[in-house]
């Protein structure tokens, strides 16, 4: 439903309640109707019933008693106007009540009304009017009823939403802490035991794995920041340049300085792919490379990128033994991988190569996706 006819929804409830309690008043003979103050009055109440239906319920049953307190005081017609308190109250404890309670609520409300009814035939010869306000009652406990059902599904459907929203919000920054500080954190440990291995022979080696840390960690920090920062005020959270396509060849030169001997073969038309396409590439070769990094123990690994009039192919493969099953981080990488490629229309391949040791990803995406640039 969209918002204007979700606004509607109180003012028609107001509507219904203003005809059903006149309908009901006029067919009470002992009522006297024929005065416009009571008219007036009704016609009041029914305007005020939207302001009340939003209220939280401890406010506005107590402010609805008032108006009908005031009612009375004021020497009006005695009549169905003092279900004004029961209807509004069905309506908000329809709101916050067991569904299951709907259908037993309403028929104990109806044989309670066929009872008084019942009742009143019996000691009143003019049976017409008593069966009209009898079906009138019936009706106004209904539309109450409905009225707060159908106020609970709105917030429900709505609380649904936000929690659809939030889940996949903290499942992207996840993939976005797994790709950028994961991957900082793989480069960093590499270095570090590059750095140690040549530390006393060549330390002009050493000292440029430990610049690469340096820099790697500072990168991963300044990431971290910002995700941290979207997670306490989005709006003022600083924006960082989206890595993409353009930075492929210094993603690879960072994994080969710390040892891993690693081949690119990528053509130089990649910058005018659809945003989210070049996001996407960057990504899955980004996730392949640390994967190899931290699960493969290999020696080598190839990055290849493939670009068709219909789409983009993009292969990560290594001579190690893939990631274990029961490898740290539960395979969060393969799964934020696949979901990014999914989203774009692609499919991801993850597994053994065939016929050789090693483990390759292989993304294809197709190129109808996203905003060029």
């Amino acid at each position: 439903m969209s918002q204007p006819a979700r606004a509607l929804v109180p003012w028609l409830a107001g509507v219904a309640l203003v005809v059903i309690v006149m309908g009901t008043l006029g067919a009470n003979l002992h009522a006297d109707v024929s005065g416009p103050a009571v008219w007036g009055a009704l016609l009041a109440g029914g305007a005020v019933l939207p302001a009340l239906l939003p209220l939280p319920t401890q406010v506005a049953l107590p402010l609805s008693g008032v108006l009908v307190g005031l009612y009375f005081t004021a020497g009006y017609a005695d009549g169905p106007v003092f279900l004004a308190v029961p209807a509004l109250a069905l309506v908000h404890a329809s709101r916050v009540a067991p569904r299951r309670w709907a259908v037993p609520a309403l028929l104990a409300v109806v044989a309670v009304v066929a009872g008084l009814w019942l009742r009143h035939v019996l000691h009143n010869a003019d049976r017409a009017p008593s069966l009209w306000q009898a079906v009138g009652v019936t009706a106004l406990v209904a539309a109450a009823g409905a009225a707060g059902a159908a106020g609970r599904s709105r917030r429900a459907a709505a609380a649904e939403r936000a929690r659809s929203v939030a889940g996949e919000e903290r499942l992207r920054m996840a993939a976005d802490l797994h790709d950028g500080v994961g991957h900082g954190l793989a480069v960093i440990a590499m270095q570090a035991g590059a750095a140690l291995h040549v530390l006393d022979r060549d330390t002009e080696a050493a000292r440029a794995s430990l610049e690469a840390i340096r820099s790697t960690s500072k990168e991963s920090l300044d990431l971290l920041r910002t995700q941290l920062a979207r997670l306490s005020d989005p709006a003022d959270a600083p924006r960082t340049p989206v890595p993409g396509p353009a930075d492929l060849r210094a993603l690879v030169a960072r994994v080969r300085a710390g040892g891993l001997a690693v081949g690119l073969d990528a053509p130089d038309d990649l910058d005018d792919l659809p945003d989210d396409v070049g996001r996407a590439v960057y990504a899955v070769v980004q996730e392949g490379l640390t994967n190899v990094l931290r699960h493969a123990a290999a020696s080598s690994a190839a990055v290849s990128v493939r670009r068709s009039p219909s789409g983009v192919v993009v292969t990560v493969e290594d001579d190690g033994h893939g990631p274990a099953a029961d490898s740290a981080g539960g395979g969060l990488g393969l799964v934020g991988m696949r979901s990014r490629v999914e989203a774009l229309g692609g499919r991801l391949e993850a597994g053994p190569r065939g016929g050789t040791a090693g483990f390759r990803v292989r993304a294809t995406m197709p190129l109808t996706a996203g905003v060029t640039r």
